[in-house]
């Protein structure tokens, strides 16, 4: 192949608990992008649309991605890049991590796979480094892997793939403000409390736990952030009532998606996703924010060719 159309999920990191090393891809949404090879070396970003975005390669987080790929290849030549995106910039559902994942991916498929799916989680990294300031990794790894992922281990780099329970659907909500990835860091504190970490472990290991035995009560109970989103849902207008809403509708649990402001709750069943939607709905509607919904299966496969 000299070309390929890719598409890039978008996905919800932390899952509540899982600051950092927890992540989802979704079905519902994602870019898409059309990568070919070509003689001239290096990455050629040549269009976006659907977002205002920088084309020249080293502002890009795809650029940024695909020339650390290019650094480990053999390869002498280089790509092209068109990136459509349709999750919007600063929306909290990894649009930063659907283009890193999506150019590195494609490239790889390229030239035959030479470079594993860790590897390719390496690469990614760095364009989620130069959206956030930091290289985590709990987007781009479901966005690669699908599914649930967990960063077990950051040095090493280790990932571990999670069941997912097949009645299992994801609902989330996108009031249209944004919320920086680099600035909602900013407010995190440092350090916690031996009390809060306890709890907070106790949570993760529920959740994989509920994921593996296909236990949605166990999934519902661990869904709790004691560390993080007691800070970021000060940056969220409607969160507590978004949460009340979602669960009175019969939500599994709710929390923030990755860095904010999208709110994400999971359900078991679409009857009860939709419901859980339409909660999300009222409340921005009654407070005079726009938005912007979707009801997703989760996306097992991750990266695919389309």
């Amino acid at each position: 192949m000299n070309s390929i159309k890719v598409f890039c999920p978008a996905t919800i990191a932390n899952i509540s608990c899982g600051f950092d090393v927890l992540g989802l891809a979704l079905d519902a949404i994602g870019d898409e992008m059309m990568v070919r090879k070509t003689k001239q070396p290096g990455i050629n970003i040549s269009k976006i649309t659907g977002q205002i975005l920088p084309l020249e390669t080293k502002k890009n987080v795809a650029g940024i991605a695909g020339l650390a790929l290019l650094a480990e290849s053999e390869y002498s030549g280089g790509f092209e890049i068109e990136i459509y995106k349709k999750i919007k910039a600063g929306s909290g559902i990894g649009s930063s991590a659907a283009s890193s994942a999506g150019a590195v991916w494609a490239m790889n498929e390229l030239l035959g796979k030479p470079f594993s799916p860790i590897e390719l989680v390496k690469f990614a990294m760095q364009g989620e480094a130069l959206a956030s300031g930091v290289a985590h990794a709990d987007n781009v790894a479901p966005a690669l892997y699908g599914g649930f992922t967990l960063v077990r281990s950051y040095e090493p780099l280790d990932i571990i793939k999670i069941n997912t329970p097949p009645d299992l659907y994801a609902t989330v909500i996108h009031p249209q403000i944004e919320v920086k990835t680099s600035d909602s860091r900013k407010i995190l504190k440092t350090s916690i409390s031996l009390k809060d970490g306890i709890k907070q472990w106790g949570n993760v290991g529920g959740l994989i736990s509920g994921l593996f035995l296909e236990d949605y009560d166990l999934i519902g109970r661990s869904l709790v952030d004691h560390i993080v989103e007691p800070i970021r849902s000060m940056l969220i207008p409607g969160f507590s009532e978004v949460k009340s809403e979602t669960i009175k509708a019969g939500a599994l649990g709710t929390g923030i998606s990755g860095s904010g402001p999208s709110i994400f709750a999971l359900s078991k069943g679409k009857d009860t996703a939709d419901k859980v939607a339409e909660a999300m709905r009222n409340v921005y509607i009654n407070i005079g924010v726009d938005y912007d919904v979707y009801v997703s299966k989760i996306n097992t496969k991750g990266m695919h060719k389309i």
